[in-house]
């Protein structure tokens, strides 16, 4: 069905062309005698047109084929061509054919007759020629161009996210203000702020201030010197905030809840509101943990000087203590209480709760060998 209506398309097309041919010849040869006839004039239109039509209508299927096969060749050559290299080759071609057009206008009245038509039609061929060449030899130009652009807006993005990235906040819970250490941590300056003090933590802290037991109201006295000292003293922000959750009871709950609407993180040394705080998924700084983490390292093997201070829990044992806390077992140093005295590390144990350290005394250490 196509077919037939290309080839009658080409037909007209082939009687137009010699309808135009036929108007032509009688032009330029002056064939007067033609042109003054009718019969004879629409007689040579028909028979040009009818021949010129019949003789497009014959080689049409010819022609069809070839179209065809033409086709076919471009599209296969295309498609190994990137789709840039098309849109480039595209937009350069069409920028030389508006520039050969501005400068073909200028021949339209040049002296010498078919030249300016062969001149126009070079620089026409010329400058689609050179526009697709050049558009798609500037394409690794466009590529750094583009790459470089990426690069510019990706620092922008950096310097944008670092100007626009802050400190999650701290929130304090009631056992890390009552331990106090928190306030001598905050002045080395290893915590950053905002501190957040929640309103429930604080009404806790005036409640065991106000308990009938002195030992219960000297630690909630002391968790609001040391409140007032890091606000008054330190040089870190502070805030108080009195979100509360009526529907929950416990300040645990209340605390770890308040932590993920803030996007913060729980500062405690409360070994079991550190494990449900990581059951939950809310980021925890255990005052403990980093307590640990500082002490020195003690091997094996190295010696020591300790004061035995009392005995300990097995027959014969002596405990002494490092200045951070930590706690020596002596072996067979209750004899020595009260003393200063050399040993031997024997063994560390990392537990839950700290670290222990498990010595010998030296003197005996030296018997045994000799």
């Amino acid at each position: 069905m196509i077919n037939r209506i290309i080839r009658g398309i080409l037909a007209v097309l082939g009687a137009l062309f010699g309808l135009a041919m036929f108007e032509y010849i009688t032009n330029v040869f002056v064939l007067e005698a033609i042109r003054n006839n009718l019969i004879t004039y629409v007689s040579g239109i028909i028979i040009s047109s009818l021949l010129s039509g019949g003789l497009l209508f014959i080689l049409a299927p010819w022609f069809i084929n070839k179209g065809r096969n033409l086709a076919n060749w471009i599209n296969k050559e295309l498609a190994n061509v990137p789709t840039l290299n098309l849109v480039l080759g595209s937009v350069g071609l069409i920028v030389g054919l508006v520039i050969a057009y501005l400068i073909s206008g200028l021949l339209n009245n040049f002296p010498i007759p078919f030249v300016g038509a062969i001149l126009s039609a070079a620089i026409y061929i010329f400058m689609a020629y050179l526009g697709v060449t050049v558009a798609t030899k500037k394409l690794d130009d466009l590529s750094n161009l583009q790459a470089l652009f990426k690069k510019n807006a990706s620092n922008i993005k950096e310097k944008s996210t670092k100007k626009e990235s802050k400190v999650s906040p701290k929130v304090l819970d009631t056992s890390v203000i009552i331990d106090g250490r928190i306030a001598d941590i905050c002045k080395t300056g290893f915590v950053e702020g905002p501190l957040i003090i929640p309103g429930f933590v604080l009404e806790e802290l005036r409640h065991i201030a106000d308990s009938s037991d002195s030992l219960k109201r000297n630690r909630g006295r002391r968790g609001l010197d040391i409140l007032n000292k890091i606000q008054k003293e330190l040089d870190i922000e502070v805030k108080i905030n009195e979100k509360d959750f009526e529907d929950l009871a416990e300040v645990d709950t209340k605390l770890l809840r308040l932590a993920q609407l803030l996007d913060g993180k729980v500062l405690t040394n409360d070994f079991n509101l550190n494990k449900v705080a990581e059951f939950q998924g809310v980021p925890v700084l255990n005052i403990n943990e980093l307590a640990n983490a500082v002490k020195p390292i003690v091997l094996p093997g190295e010696e020591m000087l300790v004061q035995v201070i009392k005995d300990g829990k097995e027959s014969g044992q002596g405990l002494a203590y490092l200045d951070d806390g930590t706690m020596i077992v002596v072996e067979s140093g209750k004899k020595f209480i009260g003393k200063n005295i050399d040993v031997l590390v024997t063994s560390v144990l990392q537990t839950a709760a700290g670290r222990m350290i498990f010595a010998k005394p030296k003197t005996l250490m030296d018997k045994s060998a000799s």
